[in-house]
């Protein structure tokens, strides 16, 4: 079973007249890129978040925000400092005063700055640590499950993709032994104008196209393509599938299909080998949203 790295989960609560709010979203990433947006009042507990999310996530640029909504009646009480609101409020005047502005919103302007409404750290209660903690595991669920759903689609396409490649080298063994004949007569009429019909052996002809044909010969690498195909799919089923193998598959894929290329040496075969590139390069671009 793969999953997306791609996902987004959602969860809300509501506790002792407070609405806590988790988001997760998460995009691409080799290794695993955490983002943890938490209130101060918990920030003993990102430790412990980070962890979770280490072992849940593995991989993905994280964005985690973490939201906490007071009602009036309950909202942290606040204080303002007064000299950092005098400072600012004194530069503030001076500025208008120096560019002959009246200066009528400076104190509004001045409590907006930063440090000067300051509110209260107070730790939260074990109660509303359980509330917050409850409302990240719902949300994180919510994640997986949407990673889950999303690598489903993706599973399904690159299924796909494998099937196209194989069905591509099915037309290449029906192709492969009409270019024979062409390949002979090429070589022929090659040996004709270069030394002249009357002076060729024909026994010795026989010889050597024998042992040219033999090096374009691609049986082993029809067998080990489909090894490697099949192989992909047993990996893609696996339970505990990832993308990083899911991509060593596919390079081995690649070299059988790029040799089979250049063993073609029919403009057919080579067409056929062309579109399996195309597929297996969709197959590349899958596996990099593969957790």
């Amino acid at each position: 079973m793969i999953k997306s790295m791609t996902g987004y989960g959602l969860a809300a609560n509501d506790y002792a007249r407070a609405k806590y709010t988790v988001e997760i979203k998460s995009l691409n990433s080799k290794f695993l890129e955490l983002s943890l947006k938490i209130p101060k009042s918990f920030s003993d507990k990102e430790f412990l978040l980070r962890n979770e999310c280490t072992k849940q996530i593995e991989r993905g640029k994280v964005s985690i925000s973490i939201n906490i909504e007071y009602a009036e009646s309950t909202q942290k009480t606040s204080v303002i400092n007064q000299d950092l609101l005098k400072h600012y409020f004194e530069q503030l005047k001076a500025s208008a005063d120096s560019l002959g502005d009246s200066g009528s919103n400076l104190l509004q302007m001045a409590l907006n700055f930063p440090e000067v409404v300051q509110y209260a750290a107070d730790e939260a209660s074990e109660d509303e640590w359980k509330a917050l903690h409850s409302t990240f595991e719902q949300a994180l669920t919510n994640f997986q499950n949407f990673r889950r759903d999303e690598g489903t689609v993706l599973k399904q396409d690159l299924i796909l993709r494998i099937s196209n490649i194989l069905e591509g080298m099915r037309l290449v063994s029906e192709q492969e032994p009409l270019r024979i004949p062409s390949i002979k007569d090429r070589l022929n009429q090659f040996l004709e104008d270069a030394v002249g019909k009357e002076n060729i052996d024909h026994n010795r002809f026989e010889q050597e196209l024998i042992y040219f044909i033999d090096k374009l010969d691609i049986t082993e690498e029809k067998i080990r393509l489909k090894s490697h195909c099949d192989y992909f799919i047993a990996a893609l089923n696996d339970k505990d599938a990832n993308g990083k193998k899911l991509g060593f598959i596919s390079q081995e894929i690649g070299r059988e299909i790029n040799t089979m290329g250049s063993k073609a040496n029919d403009a057919k075969m080579q067409q056929i080998v062309v579109g399996m590139k195309e597929e297996l390069e969709k197959i590349k671009e899958q596996l990099l949203n593969v957790l």
